[in-house]
């Protein structure tokens, strides 16, 4: 594939949801001392609704990989809290994907961003990984 245009379209929007539970604070990512969710889930969340705007659309044997990420995180979520993220497909260039990627909770935006994604070829993406651990 040269070209995702043919199999994705700009304006496409993908979603993820999660209710925040221990494993997804910042006191048990390491990327804080309080019980609010950490920004790694976060992103993670981010990166999951990018990825539903993606790789269901692409050839059997291409996914998208994560390459870049731009994120705010702006205001704090207890737990118990659900948390929603949203992507919306902003750019192709060839086979990079840019997003533009959002979070919210149940009160507003807790989250913002740009994130971008390779589509790669899944057998040769993970021969060049073995390729590279080999070395």
């Amino acid at each position: 594939m040269d070209d995702a245009r043919q199999y994705l379209n700009i304006g496409t929007k993908g979603e993820a949801e999660v209710k925040v539970e221990e494993n997804q604070l910042a006191s048990r990512y390491a990327s804080g001392e309080l019980d609010v969710y950490a920004t790694p889930a976060m992103v993670a969340l981010m990166e999951q609704a990018a990825v539903r705007v993606a790789d269901g659309s692409l050839p059997s044997d291409w996914i998208t990989v994560g390459m870049k990420l731009d994120v705010r995180h702006l205001h704090p979520t207890l737990p118990g809290a659900t948390v929603r993220a949203e992507a919306e497909l902003e750019a192709i260039d060839g086979r990079r994907l840019v997003f533009k990627v959002m979070a919210f909770d149940g009160i507003g935006r807790i989250g913002e961003g740009v994130h971008e994604r390779f589509c790669v070829e899944r057998p040769a993406f993970l021969a060049d990984a073995k390729r590279r651990a080999a070395k």
